[in-house]
């Protein structure tokens, strides 16, 4: 269910982008999917071990990579999108659709009728700071509302029956709103360079910051100072 949820809001769920000072990945990329069946020190090691791993793997890409500090390009934006890319390919992360997807299940599992997996959509969506601008929600409780309406009773998750028929509500509103199964590619893809972006803008924003307080320091107050886009990121790997 959490994968047609997605389907249909599009980047609605999408998470708020928190960029480190340096690489741009966030940490909890690199443990996402390291969690051995080991127990005490055992786990800890191995643990550890595979995140320095995909550390030392991210920032050897990172170190080749030019990446341009220009959020205001297109060009810019892409290629650095395409650098993180072959990051996640090379560490085995998740993107970030799997990241919401891995979200979602995670805080819906126990929860056994439909009302309450699509409330909770909701609140999540709300503590991310997101608005539902495509109106998605209400028609998906509205389309709940026709089916519980019908059955007299709540929706339970494990009704495949009505669950089926839930679906096929959904997929009219897919319809509606012009959402494909075969576009969702392309749906990632603009999420992961709206990401790019937003990146790129805070690694800027940094560098402004660090460059303007580095010029009210005695020994730099005659040094000019340079444009953003001229800085080369891999000399501060």
């Amino acid at each position: 269910m959490a994968s047609r949820i997605l389907s249909r809001s599009r980047q609605l769920y999408a998470s708020q982008v928190v960029v480190p000072h340096e690489s741009a990945i966030p940490a909890r990329y690199f443990s996402a999917k390291s969690e051995p069946e080991l127990k005490g020190d055992a786990m800890l090691k191995n643990i550890f071990l595979d995140v320095k791993k995909k550390f030392e793997t991210a920032m050897g890409i990172l170190r080749k990579e030019k990446i341009t500090i220009a959020p205001e390009d297109p060009a810019a934006v892409a290629q650095y999108a395409k650098v993180m890319k072959t990051v996640r390919e090379k560490t085995d992360l998740w993107t970030e659709s799997q990241t919401i997807k891995h979200a979602i299940e995670s805080e819906t599992k126990d929860i056994p009728d439909a009302r309450g997996y699509l409330l909770k959509l909701q609140d999540m969506r709300i503590k991310q700071g997101l608005k539902d601008e495509l109106g998605a929600e209400a028609m998906m409780m509205d389309a709940l509302e026709k089916i519980e309406k019908e059955l007299k009773k709540p929706l339970m998750r494990n009704d495949k029956k009505n669950m089926a028929s839930l679906m096929a509500e959904f997929d009219k509103i897919n319809q509606k709103l012009g959402v494909r199964r075969e576009d969702l590619p392309k749906y990632e893809e603009q999420l992961e360079l709206k990401i790019a972006k937003a990146q790129l803008e805070e690694l800027k924003k940094e560098a402004e910051e660090a460059m303007d307080t580095q010029k009210k320091r005695e020994e730099f107050k005659d040094e000019e100072v340079p444009d953003v886009k001229s800085l080369d990121i891999r000399n501060f790997i």
